[in-house]
């Protein structure tokens, strides 16, 4: 059964450079490795059995070192580079069936590619630059051109319109090729390496914008890239491949905690995991601790385990935290509690990144209470919990 929000699937994809694509693939049925492929027969795998899915309105990044194939993987989902065997749909449409007629259509109009290069022609307008697809597609001027400059004002070049690239920024420049690809409204927006080539400010100016775009226009979108920060910051999921192997997918925090293989956990080695983990990543759940306001639950018996019980309403959201040294032994009702609680308790939202919880954690005596932004608790972070998953990273 197909997920509904699922976009794009990838089944058993391989991709054999060289003349003789058959034998290799026979090869590779009967249990070769790329590398024994490549010493007998001088045929190259650049997409070793890759399966995965894209689900609607996600950043899927796929990343991994020089060689291993992502490049090529992004090529091929559009069919720029044919592939050898296996499965490509997109919204159970299956591409590598289509005919050339057809499949310039759904570049047309399903899938917008934003390269390394900027491809800006020198000779056209901003605008006229971000019309340029749509040209080629017959589209009449009038129409694209207000397309195109509603693609310019979605990445914030809408007054640059009648500028030329040479008077531009790499930066703006590399905004006018993101119009450009936005001026199609695609299905799904391909890009890679898009921001490789821009220095370290504006790609990270980069990489917020098209965070914005995405959270603002739901837009799916494959980035190709070979650094993990980048990966991390603007990825829902992450693909890493290896050798034309795609060895794991998984949020960032998924893969940081579970790494499939050393070649994984090397790549994550030295990450800042503050930065990754978010504070509802790691929060513990005790129920000993907790004191329903109805009086259900009485942390009395664990006291000694639990030196603080947190006051939750029957919708578990949080009313208060209470020292339980003071109620040992004890079945006070809500107003002795509530008249016990810590006054102005610190908490903490669950989607908030570690590294800005580091000072709350210190700073407070008691675990800190973890909410979700509705106010129901989700569990505590107390300073060795901290400690102990920060030396993991």
């Amino acid at each position: 059964m197909t997920d509904s929000n699922e976009i794009l699937s990838i089944k058993n994809i391989y991709k054999v450079f060289g003349e003789d694509p058959d034998t290799a693939m026979e090869m590779l049925n009967n249990g070769a490795e790329k590398d024994e492929v490549f010493d007998k027969t001088g045929q190259t795998v650049g997409v070793f059995d890759a399966s995965f899915s894209v689900q609607k309105g996600e950043i899927f990044v796929i990343m991994g070192l020089s060689g291993s194939g992502k490049s090529t993987m992004v090529r091929l989902l559009n069919r720029l580079i044919e592939p050898t065997s296996g499965s490509i749909k997109l919204n159970g449409l299956e591409l590598t069936g289509l005919s050339d007629a057809e499949l310039l259509d759904v570049r047309r109009q399903e899938m917008s590619m934003v390269f390394q290069s900027f491809a800006l022609m020198p000779h056209m307008t901003v605008l006229e630059n971000a019309a340029f697809g749509l040209e080629i597609s017959g589209v009449a001027e009038q129409e694209r051109h207000s397309r195109a400059a509603e693609a310019l004002s979605q990445v914030g070049l809408g007054e640059h319109g009648s500028s030329y690239p040479h008077q531009l920024s790499g930066g703006m420049q590399q905004r006018v090729g993101l119009a450009r690809a936005l001026a199609n409204d695609p299905t799904i927006l391909l890009m890679d390496e898009a921001f490789s080539a821009l220095d370290p400010l504006i790609r990270y100016e980069m990489q917020g914008e098209l965070i914005r775009l995405q959270q603002e226009q739901e837009r799916t979108i494959i980035f190709i890239s070979h650094d993990l920060d980048e990966a991390i910051r603007i990825g829902d999921r992450i693909a890493i491949m290896e050798g034309g192997r795609v060895v794991q997918i998984g949020t960032p925090e998924e893969i940081l905690r579970n790494p499939a293989d050393d070649y994984v956990e090397t790549f994550f080695k030295g990450v800042d995991v503050s930065k990754i983990l978010k504070a509802g990543d790691i929060a513990e759940h005790n129920p000993a601790s907790l004191i329903k306001v109805n009086g259900s639950v009485h942390p009395f018996e664990a006291s000694e385990i639990c030196p603080y019980g947190y006051l939750v309403n029957e919708q578990n959201q949080l009313q208060g935290i209470v020292p339980t040294g003071d109620i040992a032994g004890q079945s006070p009702d809500l107003s002795t509690l509530q008249g016990l609680q810590i006054d102005r308790h610190e908490s903490i939202y669950s989607d908030t990144p570690l590294h800005e919880v580091l000072r709350k954690v210190a700073e407070v005596p008691y675990p800190i209470p973890v909410v979700d932004r509705c106010g129901a608790f989700r569990g505590t972070i107390s300073k060795n919990l901290l400690l102990e998953t920060l030396s993991h990273g």
